[in-house]
C-alpha cells in the first residue's frame, strides 16, 4: 500500500480548564460548596481564606448589577512558560495598606460573627446495624452464636427486612467466616432478633412483619387476635382492599371491620426506615437563593454563607516579589518561579470561577422569578407557567446545559416554602381557548379532585378526565393516569375507603 499525504480542515471545538471547572462549579449545591472549596485549598498552597473580611448576600447582589454588564472571558493557555511569565496578577497581589480598621465597622450592638454562624449543622446518630448490635447484649449467647446473630444483621436492609433464607446463611457463615451451623440454629437465632426494637425487624416479608408487630401488641394486652387473623389468612384480599370478603370470612360487622382495618394501617411496613443516619444531602435542605415579597416587589438573594472570601496567599505574594527584586537569574530560580506563576494562575482561575458561579446562579434565578413572578407573589400553584430550560435559557443568553446545571439540586427558600428550582419547570396543555397551561396546574387540580372526593366511592381515571374536560382542559384519560402516577396516588379501588 503506498504511503501519501493529504490536507484535512477540521472544525473543531475546545472547553478551557476554566470552563470545565467553572461548570463542575456550577452542579455543586450550597450545601457542598464548602467541602469543595476545602479540598481547593488543600491543593493549592497558593490560595486562602481572607478571614479578615466575609462577603454576605447584600454584597452579592449588590454586585450583581454590574456584573451583567462584564464579559467573564478566559484566554485559552497551553501551559508553557512563556504563558506563565505573562499572566497579571497584581488584581490580586494588592497589599492591605489603606483598608478601614476593623474597629472602626464593627457594630457592638450583636455580637460578633463567628464560625459557627456559617457552618451547616450536621446531625449524628447510630446506624441501623449498631442500633440492633447493641440489643445483642441482653440475650445470652456463646461466642458462635454471637457470631451468627452479627452475621444475621448484617444481612438485614435499611428497611429492617431479612431478604436472604436461612440456607443461604448457613452457607455464607460457612465459606466467609468458618462456622459450621445449621438451618434450625440460625432461624432460632432469628427468631431471637425478631424480638428486637423496632418491633417487625428481621421478618422475611411483609405479612411477617405486621405479624410480629401485632404479636407484641397482644403482648402488650391489645385485643389484635382478629387483625391477626385477617393478616394470617386474607393478606392479599387486604392489599387489594376486597374488604367485602374479609367481611364475610370473618363474619365481622361494618364497625369490627373498620376497627380491624385501623389497626393494621397504623403498623410500620418498613420498621428500619426512621432508624439510623440517612444521607445528609437528604437530612437537610440549606437554600440557594431567598425570595422575599417587599410590599409587592420581589427580591432575590443569593446565599453565600458557604462561599467564603478567597485571596493569594501573602507568603507566595512575598516570594514573587523577592525574586522579582533579584537580580541572578539562574535555571533553578526559574523553575521557581514558574512553580509559584503556575500555583497563582490555579488560584486565580478559581477565585474567578467562584465569583462567575454566583453571578451565573443570580441571573438564573432572576429569569425563573420574573417568568413565575405571580406565583412567588401568591404561592398559588395554578398560577405557575409552563416553562423550560429552553425558556430560561433565551432569557438570560446561557446554554440549556448550563441552566441544567443550575436548575440540579438546587432550592429556593420562599414565604410559602422551599422548592427545587426544577419545580418550576414543566410543560403545557392547551385548553379549549387555545391557551397554554402549565401541566403543574392540571396536576395540582387533579389533586385537589381526589382530596375532595368520596372515600366510598372514589373518582375513575374516566370521571376524572370528564371533570377535567368540563373545566375546559383538553386531556385523555391516558394522560390523567400518567399525572396520577406521578402524584404516586393509587387507582380508584385502591383509594376506597370505609367511612
Amino acid at each position: 500500500m503506498a504511503l501519501g499525504q493529504t490536507l484535512q480542515q477540521k472544525l473543531l471545538q475546545k472547553l478551557s480548564p476554566q470552563q470545565i471547572q467553572l461548570m463542575k462549579l456550577l452542579q455543586v449545591p450550597t450545601a457542598n460548596l464548602e467541602e469543595r472549596i476545602k479540598e481547593e485549598l488543600e491543593a493549592n498552597p497558593a490560595l486562602e481564606l481572607d478571614e479578615g473580611h466575609h462577603k454576605d448576600e447584600d454584597e452579592f447582589n449588590d454586585e450583581f448589577a454590574s456584573q451583567e454588564e462584564e464579559a467573564d472571558t478566559y484566554e485559552e493557555q497551553d501551559g508553557s512558560v512563556e504563558d506563565y511569565e505573562n499572566i497579571d496578577v497584581t488584581e490580586y497581589l494588592h497589599d492591605d495598606d489603606g483598608e478601614i480598621a476593623d474597629y472602626k465597622t464593627r457594630d457592638e450592638n450583636y455580637g460578633e460573627d463567628d464560625d459557627e454562624s456559617r457552618q451547616i449543622p450536621i446531625r449524628t446518630e447510630a446506624s441501623f446495624y449498631d442500633t440492633l448490635v447493641s440489643q445483642l447484649g441482653m440475650l445470652s449467647l456463646s461466642d458462635t452464636e454471637r457470631k451468627i446473630a452479627e452475621h444475621i444483621i448484617g444481612s438485614i436492609d435499611e428497611d429492617g427486612y431479612l431478604r436472604r433464607d436461612s440456607q443461604a446463611l448457613v452457607d455464607d457463615l460457612a465459606f466467609r467466616q468458618n462456622i459450621d451451623t445449621n438451618v434450625e440454629e440460625v432461624d432460632k437465632i432469628i427468631g431471637l432478633i425478631q424480638q428486637f426494637d423496632p418491633p417487625g425487624v428481621g421478618a422475611r416479608d411483609l405479612p411477617e412483619c405486621l405479624l410480629l408487630q401485632l404479636r407484641r401488641l397482644k403482648q402488650e394486652g391489645k385485643d389484635v387476635d382478629t387483625a391477626i387473623l385477617a393478616i394470617e389468612k386474607y393478606f392479599d384480599e387486604f392489599t387489594k382492599k376486597h374488604y367485602e370478603k374479609i367481611q364475610r370470612g370473618l363474619n365481622l360487622t361494618e364497625d369490627e371491620l373498620k376497627e380491624v382495618i385501623q389497626q393494621i394501617v397504623k403498623l410500620n411496613p418498613k420498621p428500619g426506615s426512621n432508624i439510623g443516619s440517612v444521607n445528609k444531602a437528604e437530612s437537610y435542605v440549606v437554600p440557594d437563593f431567598f425570595i422575599m415579597n417587599n410590599n409587592g416587589k420581589l427580591e432575590l438573594t443569593l446565599n453565600s454563607r458557604n462561599a467564603p472570601e478567597l485571596r493569594i496567599s501573602e507568603s507566595y505574594k512575598d516570594m514573587m516579589k523577592e525574586y522579582s527584586r533579584g537580580s541572578k537569574k539562574d535555571k533553578q530560580q526559574k523553575e521557581a518561579v514558574l512553580f509559584i506563576k503556575q500555583k497563582i494562575d490555579a488560584a486565580k482561575w478559581f477565585i474567578d470561577a467562584i465569583k462567575q458561579r454566583q453571578h451565573t446562579l443570580l441571573e438564573t434565578m432572576n429569569a425563573i422569578m420574573q417568568h413565575q413572578e405571580e406565583f412567588f407573589l401568591t404561592g398559588d400553584e395554578t398560577t405557575l407557567k409552563p416553562m423550560i430550560l429552553k425558556d430560561i435559557a433565551e432569557k438570560t443568553g446561557l446554554d440549556i446545559s448550563t441552566v441544567s446545571r443550575v436548575a440540579n439540586s438546587k432550592f429556593v427558600q420562599t414565604e410559602f416554602g422551599t422548592y427545587r428550582l426544577k419545580f418550576f419547570f414543566s410543560e403545557s396543555l392547551s385548553t379549549d381557548s387555545g391557551e397554554e397551561v402549565s401541566t403543574r396546574e392540571v396536576k395540582k387540580i387533579l389533586s385537589d379532585m381526589i382530596q375532595a372526593e368520596s372515600k366510598r366511592h372514589p373518582l375513575s381515571d374516566e370521571k376524572l378526565t370528564e371533570l377535567l374536560q368540563e373545566r375546559g382542559y383538553n386531556i385523555a384519560r391516558r394522560t390523567v393516569a400518567k399525572y396520577r402516577e406521578q402524584l404516586n396516588i393509587p387507582v380508584a379501588r385502591l383509594r376506597k375507603e370505609l367511612v
